[in-house]
């Protein structure tokens, strides 16, 4: 009698967790139909669909043109309720990024006078704004960290440069160096040291991300591992990933940061500047080709 009351409630906790997974799963699918819906809204209000200008708003972010979204339903992938609303939150950072540019270069026009104050105040808004974006980067991360990691919701020019999700630190600062002269002795000095520090953080990453690499192959491919135990010892050391894109996006932050530390207030908006340039070009270069004349494969 125990025996089978025992089966019994075992069978009625079973069909509890049944119930709240279909459940669960009904609820996930409805927000993702409500996102989905909600991404289509923008899209089609902002002219990604083709329409008299290929080369706006989302379309235009992920380096449009008549080829169409880059994003991660334009890969034909199922997103995750969470990477779909990262999609339409990094479409609006994205035009708040090309407002806050066109600010900086207004305001550091010749003969503009803008204050110290001022420009102090629209700095510390462009370093506001890539915190925003490594936080909506962050909690996407949780919810699908590979698609953060593909940069399908970036440019194909900007994924060309990709490292763990986002720009390499150090490589913006070669970018952003020749173009904050004249600076003086200690700030070349401090721009250099921190430029080598960055890279050192890099490796100790990126031989992260390696060790991390060679440890799940090892896992997949252990022949004393029970049929389940290394899939679920696999999908544990996936979680790792989630940490590096954090790290990754850390040390970003960390070293513009610094740079507003060693620069002048002028200089650190001229930086934002030329930051904020560089990857609206990459956008535009990726428009470019992906409009390009096809050669035929036939001739």
């Amino acid at each position: 009698m125990r025996r089978l009351a025992q089966n019994r409630e075992a069978a009625r906790k079973s069909r509890l967790r049944k119930k709240a997974y279909i459940q669960q799963l009904e609820s996930s699918r409805i927000k993702l139909a409500q996102l989905e819906q909600e991404l289509q809204r923008t899209r089609q209000q902002q002219g990604v669909y083709g329409g008299s200008n290929p080369g706006t708003s989302l379309q235009r972010h992920h380096g449009g043109g008549s080829a169409g979204h880059f994003g991660f339903a334009a890969a034909g992938q199922m997103m995750d309720p969470g990477v779909a609303a990262f999609e339409i939150d990094y479409g609006r950072w994205v035009d708040e990024q090309k407002r806050h540019t066109e600010e900086l270069r207004n305001a550091l026009q010749p003969g503009q006078a803008t204050s110290e104050l001022e420009l102090e105040v629209m700095v510390q808004t462009g370093l506001a704004n890539y915190d925003n974006l490594f936080q909506i980067k962050g909690a996407a991360a949780q919810a699908d960290v590979f698609c953060v990691m593909s940069g399908l919701w970036r440019s194909p020019a900007e994924r060309f440069f990709l490292w763990i999700g986002g720009f390499r630190p150090s490589e913006v600062l070669k970018i952003l160096s020749p173009q904050l002269e004249p600076m003086t002795d200690p700030q070349s000095v401090a721009v250099y040291a921190l430029q080598l520090t960055s890279a050192q953080a890099e490796d100790a990453l990126s031989q992260g991300m390696q060790k991390l690499q060679q440890t799940l192959a090892e896992s997949l491919t252990d022949p004393f591992a029970a049929p389940d135990a290394y899939m679920v010892g696999a999908v544990e050391k996936l979680k790792g990933l989630v940490g590096f894109v954090q790290q990754a996006d850390h040390l970003r932050l960390e070293t513009l940061q610094n740079m507003h530390r060693i620069l002048t207030t002028r200089q650190a908006a001229k930086g934002l500047l030329v930051l904020g340039d560089y990857f609206q070009r990459l956008r535009a270069l990726s428009t470019l080709w992906a409009a390009r004349p096809r050669e035929s494969a036939i001739s």
